[in-house]
C-alpha cells in the first residue's frame, strides 16, 4: 500500500509574515456589504436633507410672496373704496350748501311752520350721514390761511385782522379722515397799504 503524504503545517513565523491584504481579503463578505450599504444610505440622507432644505426655502418664499400679495390687494381695495366713498360724499356737499343757504335766509316767522321743520330735519339727517362717514367741517374762524385746507377767494384790507388771517368764509370746506375732501373758500386779510405808498401812487398819477 502507498504511504499517505503528510501535509506540512505552516510554521508560526510564516503566519506572522502574511501581509495585511491577505487579512483584509479574509474579512467576511457580509461586513463589506454592510459597510458599503451604510455609506450609500449616508449619501442618500445628505441628498434628501439638502433637497428638503431647498423645498422649505421655496415654500417660505412663496408664502411670503402670497402674504405680500394679499396685503397689496387689501390696501388697493381700501383705497378704491375710500376714493369711491369720497366721490359720493363730494357730490352731496353742494346739496348741503343749498340747504345751509336756504336756512340762513329763511325769515324767522316761517321757521315755526311744519314744512320748515321738515327742511331742518332733512338738513340734520344729511349732517348725520356726513358725520357717520368721518366727514368734518374745516374750522376757519380766526384761523390763519393755510393753502392745504383753504382756498383764497379775495385778499382784502380789514381792520382788526393780521395779514394772512381769514376774514370770512364764502363756502364751507370739509375733511375726510384727515384728508381734504373740499377746501374752504375764504376771504383773507392783507397788509394795509402804507401812507408812503399812497403818496407815491398820488405823485405818479400827477406826473
Amino acid at each position: 500500500m502507498p504511504k499517505k503524504k503528510t501535509e506540512a503545517k505552516p510554521k508560526d513565523d510564516e503566519k506572522e509574515m502574511e501581509s495585511p491584504e491577505v487579512e483584509e481579503q479574509e474579512q467576511p463578505q457580509e461586513e463589506r456589504e454592510e459597510r458599503d450599504e451604510l455609506e450609500e444610505l449616508k449619501s442618500e440622507l445628505e441628498e434628501t436633507q439638502a433637497q428638503a432644505a431647498e423645498y422649505l426655502d421655496g415654500w417660505q418664499r412663496a408664502q411670503a410672496e402670497f402674504s405680500n400679495y394679499k396685503k397689496r390687494q387689501e390696501a388697493e381695495r381700501r383705497q378704491m373704496w375710500a376714493r369711491a366713498t369720497a366721490d359720493v360724499l363730494r357730490k352731496i356737499l353742494p346739496v348741503v350748501d343749498d340747504f345751509e343757504r336756504a336756512l340762513a335766509t329763511m325769515p324767522d316767522d316761517l321757521k315755526q311752520l311744519t314744512w320748515c321743520e321738515g327742511v331742518f330735519l332733512i338738513k340734520a339727517k344729511l349732517d348725520a350721514i356726513l358725520d357717520s362717514e368721518g366727514v368734518k367741517p374745516i374750522d376757519t374762524g380766526g384761523q390763519t390761511f393755510d393753502p392745504v385746507y383753504h382756498e383764497a377767494v379775495t385778499y382784502e384790507e380789514a381792520e382788526g385782522y393780521e395779514e394772512g388771517q381769514i376774514i370770512g368764509e364764502v363756502q364751507r370746506g370739509y375733511i375726510l379722515d384727515e384728508r381734504v375732501l373740499r377746501p374752504a373758500l375764504v376771504r383773507v386779510a392783507k397788509a394795509p397799504t402804507s401812507v408812503e405808498e399812497d403818496d407815491n401812487i398820488v405823485e405818479d398819477k400827477e406826473e
